[in-house]
């Protein structure tokens, strides 16, 4: 077992980034710094802000690594993302923004070749969420320049290579909504056979494998140790998972928050999973395939109360509850276990105070999260991470409507950056306690009215 401690963990989100100093033997981030996530709409179509971020990057490295000497450094990244590198090392196409709808324009040829659900256990997504979808249009809309890409790099792996000097790709990046792999032969798909991509894409490498050194030039230039090793990297919503699995026996299930909720059921049923309400298939760490399902949730609840936080109390919730106070998806359309509807408030938003639109919102998000556990046939105890996991409010119509205990991950660190980090140290995790239902029948007949309300 390695002796590492204090890992640097990159973390990029969709809407914010931040470099984070995680301490392995307290599992705390001990030191942060966050910027946000921009995206240009400058140029060919909206893209990250590449240089901006490996400028916050660089900076945090320096500053952070002076007060706590890093003995590695990690990489987790949203998924649906990836970094088309020339044999420069430069980037041949801008970074896609997945939110961007212009991949939608070649639809129905992408439709025509795309893998079937039953091997990729990718749904049909809007925009770039499917990373094939985001490739097969950019090749078409800019064949010149996706020529000269040399590799096609998932997102954590591009950053890893901005490290490193060295490529790989890795497979929870891989197996996440991109049709670019066939979990039956655990190989690349068709698709990226019969697109001619299969040259561009690098060696398939475990998430906990040191890819390499830091470069000379940059650790000099960084003030870290000389030959600081970076490990490979992995998608954040098995960032997540990870730790729970080092310290679990399925079946149970994972709720990562941020600005998507996204359920893994590791032991859940992997064949009823319905591709029409963005259920998918994730593949961990280990390589084991894992049913889920998501939506926009972080997302909704940015939009739905504007940043105005508000801690509901028994009474206002109770009122919600008794006036059958209630919002119907979806806030954000396209995605999610009910793509087509549109959201609907039982009774006038305007004439609730924010408590009240507080309670309801939570409650709403709670039963979203729901309705995913059942899409991915989820069993056993509910671990909610990130900022839900601070709401009061949903934890508890969580587990009324589940009907299953939840577990609150409490705490600074979020699953992604201390997962991430867990790479460079692969032991046995904490074990997270059980504990009893605490249902409330209210709340239950609160959900149950929420589902009966759908089919009116």
């Amino acid at each position: 077992m390695s002796g590492k401690r204090f890992i640097g963990v990159i973390d990029i989100g969709k809407t914010n980034a931040k470099f984070a100093v995680v301490d392995l033997e307290t599992r705390s981030e001990v030191a942060v710094r966050k910027t946000p996530n921009t995206v240009l709409r400058d140029g060919l179509y909206p893209h990250f802000d590449i240089d901006v971020l490996w400028q916050f990057l660089s900076a945090a490295i320096a500053e952070l690594d002076a007060k706590h000497p890093l003995e590695a450094l990690s990489v987790t990244t949203h998924g649906a993302c990836a970094a088309l590198v020339d044999e420069n090392g430069d980037l041949a196409l801008p970074v896609l923004d997945y939110e961007y709808a212009g991949p939608d324009e070649f639809d129905a040829e992408y439709a025509a070749i795309r893998p079937p659900f039953a091997t990729s256990f990718t749904p049909p997504l809007p925009g770039g969420l499917n990373l094939g979808k985001q490739l097969f249009w950019q090749a078409k809309k800019f064949p010149e320049a996706f020529a000269r890409a040399q590799w096609i790099l998932p997102y954590p792996q591009y950053w890893s290579f901005r490290l490193t000097g060295v490529v790989a790709s890795e497979i929870t990046s891989l197996g996440c909504h991109t049709d670019l792999w066939n979990f039956e032969t655990d190989l690349y798909s068709d698709l990226v056979v019969r697109q001619g991509w299969l040259d561009k894409m690098p060696e398939v490498l475990p998430a906990f494998d040191p890819l390499g050194p830091i470069k000379p030039e940059l650790a000099a230039e960084l003030g870290v140790r000389p030959g600081l090793p970076v490990y490979l990297g992995i998608h954040d919503s098995n960032a997540s998972l990870l730790p729970h699995l080092l310290s679990r026996t399925p079946p149970f299930a994972v709720v990562s928050t941020g600005t998507w909720v996204i359920v893994a059921a590791p032991g859940g049923d992997l064949m009823h999973l319905d591709a029409h309400r963005d259920c998918l298939a994730n593949i961990d760490a280990f390589g084991k395939p894992v049913p889920s399902a998501r939506f926009m949730g972080g997302r909704e609840f940015s939009l739905l109360t504007e940043g105005r936080e508000a801690n509901p109390s028994d009474e206002t919730m109770k009122r919600v509850i008794d006036d059958a106070i209630m919002l119907l998806p979806s806030v954000v359309e396209g995605s999610g276990p009910f793509p087509q509807r549109k959201a609907r408030w039982t009774h006038p938003r305007e004439g609730l105070d924010d408590e009240t639109a507080f309670a309801v919102v939570s409650f709403y998000l709670a039963l979203m999260t729901a309705e995913c556990l059942a899409l991915a046939g989820a069993e056993g105890d509910i671990v909610v991470e990130g900022p839900f996991a601070a709401n009061h409010a949903y934890l508890r119509m969580l587990e009324s409507a589940a009907c299953r205990p939840v577990i609150a991950s409490h705490g600074s660190a979020t699953g992604t950056a201390i997962g991430a980090a867990m790479l460079a140290r692969m032991e046995d995790g904490h074990e997270i306690e059980n504990r009893e239902l605490n249902a409330d029948p209210d709340m239950t007949r609160y959900a149950w009215r929420w589902r009966q309300a759908l089919n009116s």
